[in-house]
This record gives C-alpha cells, sequence and structure tokens, in this order.
C-alpha cells in the first residue's frame, strides 16, 4: 500500500513532462472535465489520424463567408461519461483521439462564438469504431463582425473553393464512369457492381500501403492491375457464359445487383465498418484545395486524355467504338466482338479502381461502402452525357460534379448528393438520350 502512495507522484509528475513535451510538438492539449466514470480515454489531437487502438473526431469550423472560427470550444462526451473540451485554432480546427470504441456525443459551445454567428445543430451523437475517421461538421450561419463587403468577399472564396471540388469530384467520377458508359455501350448492361470496382481499387491501396509496407506509387500500380484482372475474370467467368446462354438484359443486371451486395458484404467482413486510410500524411491546403487532390487530379487529366486518344486513333479503340454503336454491323466487318468487350472490361474496371484509389487519398480514407455512396452519380452521369459514349461519360462527369459541389453553398452537405438523383430524373425525362447520345440506343 506504502508503494503505490509513493508512486502516484511519480506518475503525476510524468503526466505533466509528458503534456509539457507534447505541447512543445504542437499537439495540442486541454483539461478534461469527468462528469462520471474513470478517468477520460480521450484526448486532443488536431491532426489525429485513426489506427488499430483508436479512433478520430475531426473538423473544421468556418462561418458562412468560409472564414475560419477560432477560440470556439467543441466538448466530446465518451461512453464512459467523461467530456474533455478543445478550442479550435486559427485555423478552425480541432480533433480528438477516441481511446475506446462506442458512442460519442460532440457538443459546440454557441456562447464562445464570435458576435453574429449561429448553429442550428450544436450537438450530434456517432458511434466511432476503431480505425474510423468521423468528420464532425456544424453548419454555422452569419459571418463574423456582419462587415456586408467581407462577406461578400468571403462568400465568393467559398464559391471558388467549392468549384474547384466539384472539378475534382468531376475529373475522379469520370474515371469510373467511363467504364461504366462504354460496358453498357458494348453489351447495353447498367452494372450496378461496377462502383464496387471503385471501392476495391481503395481497398486494396489500403492494404498494400499500410499492411505489406509497399510504397504508394507501387501500391497504386499493384491496386489497378488487380481490379483490372477481376474485369477480366469477370468476363471470363460470369458475363461470357451468360451472354452465350442468352440471358436478357434485365436478367444481367440482377446478377449485378447481386454481384454488387454480396461484394460489400465481403469488404465489410474484412476491412469493418469504419473508415480506412492509403496514407497517413497531413492534407495541407494550397489554395483551394490540398496538395494530394491537386496530384490526384493531374493523374486523373493525364489518364483520360490517354484514354481519349486511344479511343480516337488506335485500332482498338475504333472497333471499340463501332461495337458500341452497333455490334451486328461491328461483327459483320470482321472485328472480335467478344474480344473487343472483354478489354472493356479489363480497362473499365482497372480505370474504377484508379477512379476509387485517388478518391480515398483526396477523401483521406475509405469505407466498405464507398462506391455505393457514389453510385447514384456514375449513374447520373452517364445517363446525362450520354448512355455508352465515353465522352459522354466525361462531360456528365464534369457537370454532376460541379453541380453536387456548388449546390452544398445552398443546401445542407448531408443533401448535396440529391442533386444528382435530381438531375438524373429531369434527364430521363425530357432527354433520356443525354448529351451527347443518340435518340435510338434508349428504349
Amino acid at each position: 500500500m506504502r508503494s503505490r502512495r509513493t508512486l502516484r507522484p511519480a506518475l503525476l509528475l510524468f503526466g505533466l513532462v509528458l503534456a509539457g513535451a507534447l505541447s512543445l510538438l504542437g499537439v495540442e492539449t486541454a483539461t478534461a472535465v469527468t462528469t462520471a466514470g474513470p478517468a477520460a480515454t480521450t484526448t486532443i489531437e488536431v491532426n489525429c489520424l485513426p489506427g488499430p487502438t483508436n479512433g478520430c473526431i475531426r473538423g473544421t469550423l468556418r462561418d458562412a463567408a468560409g472564414a475560419a472560427v477560432a477560440k470556439a470550444k467543441i466538448g466530446v462526451t465518451g461512453p464512459d461519461g467523461t467530456t474533455v473540451t478543445a478550442t479550435t485554432n486559427k485555423a478552425g480546427q480541432f480533433g480528438f483521439s477516441l481511446e475506446t470504441a462506442g458512442s460519442y456525443t460532440v457538443k459546440l459551445d454557441t456562447s464562445t462564438l464570435p458576435r453574429g454567428l449561429k448553429v442550428a445543430e450544436p450537438q450530434f451523437s456517432a458511434e466511432i469504431p476503431f480505425q474510423s475517421l468521423r468528420a464532425a461538421v456544424f453548419r454555422v450561419t452569419g459571418s463574423q463582425g456582419g462587415d456586408t463587403a467581407a462577406a461578400t468577399s468571403g462568400l465568393g472564396a467559398r464559391v471558388f473553393q467549392q468549384a474547384a471540388s466539384g472539378l475534382r469530384l468531376g475529373l475522379l467520377l469520370a474515371l469510373a464512369s467511363i467504364g461504366l458508359s462504354l460496358v453498357y455501350g458494348t453489351t447495353g448492361l447498367a452494372n450496378f457492381a461496377h462502383a464496387e470496382q471503385v471501392t476495391l481499387g481503395g481497398i486494396l491501396a489500403y492494404v498494400f500501403t499500410r499492411l505489406v509496407g509497399v510504397p504508394l506509387l507501387g501500391a497504386i500500380a499493384i491496386a489497378v492491375a488487380i481490379c483490372a484482372l477481376t474485369g477480366w475474370l469477370q468476363d471470363r467467368f460470369i458475363w461470357a457464359p451468360l451472354r452465350r446462354k442468352g440471358l436478357g438484359v434485365s436478367q444481367l443486371m440482377i446478377v449485378t445487383i447481386g454481384l454488387s451486395l454480396a461484394l460489400e458484404y465481403v469488404f465489410q467482413y474484412f476491412i469493418g465498418g469504419g473508415t480506412v486510410q492509403i496514407t497517413t500524411s497531413i492534407q495541407r491546403n494550397v489554395g483551394p484545395l490540398t496538395i494530394p487532390s491537386y496530384i490526384s487530379m493531374a493523374i486523373a487529366v493525364v489518364v483520360l486524355v490517354v484514354v481519349g486518344c486511344v479511343l480516337l486513333f488506335t485500332r482498338i479503340g475504333k472497333a471499340t467504338r463501332a461495337v458500341s454503336d452497333n455490334r451486328a454491323l461491328a461483327a459483320a466487318s470482321g472485328i472480335d466482338v467478344d474480344r473487343i468487350i472483354r478489354l472493356v472490361w479489363i480497362a473499365g474496371t482497372g480505370l474504377a479502381g484508379l477512379g476509387g484509389i485517388l478518391y480515398a487519398i483526396v477523401q483521406n480514407g475509405i469505407k466498405w461502402d464507398t462506391g455505393l455512396q457514389i453510385l447514384l452519380m456514375m449513374f447520373a452521369a452517364v445517363t446525362l452525357g450520354g448512355l455508352g459514349t465515353a465522352f459522354g461519360a466525361l462531360l456528365g462527369s464534369l457537370i454532376i460534379g460541379l453541380v453536387v459541389e456548388l449546390s452544398n453553398l445552398i443546401l445542407p452537405s448531408d443533401l448535396k448528393y440529391a442533386t444528382a438523383l435530381f438531375i438524373l430524373i429531369v434527364i430521363l425525362v425530357f432527354r433520356p438520350q443525354g448529351i451527347l447520345g443518340r435518340r435510338s440506343r434508349v428504349g
């Protein structure tokens, strides 16, 4: 008993020394206010990264004009009843590392907000497992200081930032949508499982970078190659035999739905329900976007240009466009239709895998259902641009990406993806063939 009493002051001194060291390293600290239960299992860490033994809550607090809100207090209450309070830094950022998996409540102290700012929902609860990153988003109305000129300038900056985010989303969406559109053009199949190729690319990159230890570029190359191989395997052992048996498009579409559901739960079984990260590097903003975003956009542009050149200037590209326009006429002219279809499956799944990898990098993680979340936008993009046309999918993806992100200026962030559904409905009603599609392809 005596040794325990002697040990407690030593542990207290060690804790104080550790807190001082963390403050010197730039890790913000704050005292924990315990309301019930044992000692706090939540620590303040602005740039928290999830791992096998912790989850994270992070966010950036901004006003309606896009300006950072500093010195606002945000508290997190854990499953043990302990509350830890942090103060946003100059960039409006805050973060918490959670050493216990469970239900957490995040609350913004509205009394610490600058005058003129209001929050409709200052509190929310979420289940945070290990290896999970939860974004804490508070919808702030009003602008700091209430100056009209500053608000107008801030609004312009926010429009520019959302437009840049929309262009980024459109380019990454195009990588996945082109394959979906080409598969539809050559086979007439609306492949609902194509979204899982996006998820597969991100998960494979996570496995090779974080679990195997392969460098990022090597992991990307391996993941894209495996995704392309799955396209070959799908057509070789599933779609080609079903086509030879004469199954209709509706029956094949039902198979894709079943395959999509099966793959989703396989992903969830192996990586869990949380978010996994391909890279743990801290993403810093340069202008409206992060450095990884610019690199990902550059890669997407280069790949899309190469795909466009292949479709326009090579024999395989011309044969692909011929099969997409008229399969019977292409076969009569000597084109090996089955070979072209298989090449389309290989290229389409490889592009979708690359899109999933880049999407996971810029979004700072990927989940088992990431593909499902963007499936609606993919179908809206190919329908808007024109079913079966690669260039239509590119055009539609850019439009959908811009509209979805810019709608966040008006709509809550949870509803921005609903604009893709609205566009899809409008296009199907007024111009079902899409912008670059032909009326004869529909029906």
